[in-house]
């Protein structure tokens, strides 16, 4: 959820630091802090401020010099946003510095501990104990003080620790939250996310969980815990520094919502078989007769990706005849589940290191299941844990909440239900038909978006609202549910989503003027059944905002969206409902990219 970002070398560090913690700001941005060693002496310096890396950046002074350093943007779990909370954290002495992402979980014991022999804390956070353990280390070298620091500690972390007395080193461990090494000429870095890095290298080495590693100006080493040499070959980034610039749009989620017709193609590309109208999915690791085994599909995500995860149960049990269902992995490995051999789970995350999703994951490969991800980041912890999987290809989500990745991770569950029914039972003609259609839907988001001004005019007339609702049936209850949170994320208007199927149990008694209802109204099989529900809302004086694809009598305003294939429809139908999300934070003059309370990849329970 935070963002860490460390560089040694030659370079004057802090300009590195800081450009390293803008581009991480999406990950955490209610304080930012920095390190950097004097280079003669060793000496640590801090500057630390409460709120965005602007502020702290005004308050670097012109003279803070170092070639080594570390650097911190906090999303806050452990103590409110302040100066002193913010990291890194220094030991009373100012000889240890450290900065962490993740939560030690029995930070309160160790807190008691320490505090019993003496030690007086400076801040309310968890990371604190980390540095007073690796100060109070009687070990030689500061890999066996970290490593002893470690050993007492139960919880996730990624961290970064200098130390005065080492000054030509950083050290670096994770345990369930990502640590990625950057390799360079003379010069190496370390951070949180590639999105930190590619500016100054492409090569990378992605920590695994129980890993440390030691940084300095011209090499690095890798090693357990336990302090076993592990092997690191660096591997090449796909995505290049311009991935992650704005691109001439005012907001990274209006770029990444128009770059939607690019993904979907991206995805679809070099993986469609004309010849027998299927799908080619090489990192499945699943041959036919595996797939011929599975007797049930369950899919596991959080928020966003949990969306994706229930249309993509749809889109399984409809095209490959499999029975199938998604829950949110944050419920799904507390609930003592009965783990199948006959079923294939599989694992949503746009970061690949969701922690929730993460350890749901372990917890299954514990008990011996199938396991396959679908993930937007190449090598990420999910990517490496799981039996094998589809990555979506979205391209770098720089805006905290999702689009663009939602809409990719949708066309990769079509593209497994046609690569699974054709297997199975799914005919030559409709693969055709399904394959057909995934075509045309860059087109179709093209056209889409090229009606951006009258969403935009609708998001005004609406946007005074104090609540909303969403209704769907079927395939569109989803595509409600997913609407439903963009509003509520980054506009901070409360907004429910129901089947429409319920509103007669319950969420009518909701409806009045002050509350209009955006229903999702596909022209399928349903269709009465979805005007009998406007029918409803309309006898009871309600606003309503059809999304669908011919005018709705009932509605006061309709969305038209092109017509796909039934079963990709809901790929289509979320695209104006993100514009209507976008715009009407826009009208309210929202933080669109950086919404309250929320950080972008959440590494944390």
């Amino acid at each position: 959820m935070c963002g860490i970002v460390g560089y040694i070398g030659r370079r004057d560090v802090a300009p590195l630091l800081l450009e390293g913690l803008q581009r991480l700001e999406y990950r955490g941005y209610d304080s930012a802090g920095i390190v950097v060693s004097s280079p003669k002496s060793g000496a640590l310096k801090m500057v630390k401020a409460k709120g965005r890396v602007r502020e702290l950046e005004a308050r670097v002074p012109k003279r803070f010099a170092g070639t080594t350093g570390i650097a911190h943007t906090r999303w806050a779990t452990h103590g409110a946003p302040s100066d002193r909370n913010a990291h890194p954290h220094l030991d009373a002495e100012g000889k240890v510095a450290v900065v962490h992402n993740g939560i030690i979980d029995n930070a309160s014991a160790l807190r008691a501990r320490l505090e019993s022999e003496g030690v007086v804390f400076a801040s309310e956070t968890d990371t604190e104990v980390l540095v007073h353990l690796v100060a109070r280390s009687g070990a030689d070298s500061l890999e066996e003080k970290v490593r002893e620091a470690l050993k007492v500690v139960e919880g996730t972390y990624g961290i970064a620790v200098m130390h005065a007395d080492f000054a030509d080193r950083i050290v670096v461990a994770r345990n369930g939250s990502p640590v990625v090494l950057g390799i360079g000429e003379k010069e190496m870095f370390v951070a949180s996310d590639v999105a930190a890095l590619v500016a100054h290298t492409r090569q990378v080495v992605t920590l695994d969980d129980g890993e440390m590693a030691t940084l300095k100006a011209d090499d690095f080493r890798t090693y357990t815990t336990s302090g076993t040499t592990t092997t690191a070959t660096p591997e090449t980034v796909e995505w290049e520094a311009a991935s992650y610039d704005m691109g001439g749009h005012d907001t990274y989620m209006h770029k990444e919502i128009s770059e939607q017709p690019d993904a979907v193609d991206r995805a679809l590309r070099g993986r469609i078989d004309d010849r027998f109208s299927t799908v080619h999915l090489g990192g499945l690791n699943l041959d036919p007769r595996e797939a011929r085994s599975i007797r049930r599909v369950k899919i596991l995500g959080c928020g966003t990706s949990y969306h994706a995860g229930l249309i993509g149960a749809g889109l399984i049990e409809g095209l490959a005849r499999i029975p199938a269902d998604a829950e949110p992995a944050s419920e799904f490995r507390y609930r003592n589940p009965v783990v199948d051999p006959d079923t294939l789970y599989i694992a949503v995350s746009q970061s690949g290191e969701t922690y929730d999703v993460l350890a749901a994951v372990q917890e299954l490969k514990r008990k011996g299941a199938r396991v396959l991800g679908v993930v937007n980041v190449v090598g990420s912890a999910i990517a490496r844990e799981a039996d094998g999987g589809v990555y979506v290809h979205a391209g770098p989500e720089v805006c905290v909440v999702s689009t663009k990745c939602f809409t990719n991770t949708v066309v990769a569950f079509a593209l497994l239900a046609v690569h699974l029914g054709r297997i199975r039972d799914l005919s030559v003609t409709d693969g055709k038909r399904i394959i057909e259609g995934l075509r045309r839907l860059p087109a179709q988001i093209q056209e889409i978006l090229a009606r951006e001004d009258e969403i935009e005019k609708l998001a005004a007339e609406y946007a005074e609202a104090k609540s909303m609702m969403f209704i769907g049936r079927v395939r569109g209850y989803p595509v409600a549910l997913e609407a439903s949170l963009k509003l509520k994320e980054i506009s901070y208007i409360h907004a429910e989503a129901y089947p429409a199927s319920e509103l007669k149990h319950g969420p009518l008694a909701l409806i009045e003027p002050a509350m209009p209802t955006v229903a999702i109204v596909p022209d399928d099989d349903l269709l009465e059944k979805n005007r009998a529900a406007l029918e409803e809302i309309k006898a009871r004086s309600g606003r309503i905002l059809a999304v669908a694809h011919r005018e709705q009598e009932k509605a006061d305003h309709t969305i038209l969206v092109p017509k796909n294939e039934d079963e990709l429809d809901p790929i289509l139908m979320g695209v104006p409902l993100q514009l209507l999300a976008y715009h009407t934070a826009l009208h309210l003059g929202r933080d669109i990219d950086k919404p309250r309370n929320l950080a972008k990849s959440v590494t944390v329970e």
